[in-house]
């Protein structure tokens, strides 16, 4: 009977054992997969500009640096109710995007427009595109 017992010990703690181990395979299983990280806004704009390729800036086009300053000034007027138009006038935002060296065609200043308002400020995405609509531009 002692043998009995004890050789039924060793087979409970054997399979305790086992049960609570698991194999290299069973943990890929199990593991869960890694959040990835949030892309920046910065990000999402310049690879949208980079797969863009604006024609107007074939020769000479402007820096990352230089784009940069537009979208968050373009959010801030949309902020204060300015219109597409007041944005990019010369006499009132003076945000129209151009640089000593480097111009756009107004087609591709609405595009980039709307991909710095897509990336920065996206509630005013909609607003933006039907101004540009409405004044033939999109």
């Amino acid at each position: 009977m002692r043998i009995r017992t004890a050789t039924a010990a060793a087979l409970v703690t054997a399979l305790a054992f086992t049960a609570g181990c698991s194999s290299s395979d069973d943990n890929k299983a199990e593991a869960k997969p890694k959040p990835t990280p949030p892309i920046s806004k910065t990000t999402r704009f310049l690879n949208a500009v980079h797969e863009a390729d604006f024609a107007s800036w074939a020769d000479k086009g402007p820096t990352d640096e230089e784009l940069l300053d537009y979208p968050a000034q373009w959010c801030d007027a949309l902020a204060a109710g300015h219109s597409v138009d007041y944005m990019f006038s010369g006499g009132g935002g003076d945000l129209y995007p151009i640089g000593m060296d480097w111009g756009t065609k107004e087609a591709d200043a609405h595009e980039l427009l709307l991909l710095g308002v897509t990336a920065y400020c996206p509630k005013y995405r909609e607003q933006v595109a039907q101004e540009l609509r409405d004044g033939g531009g999109y």
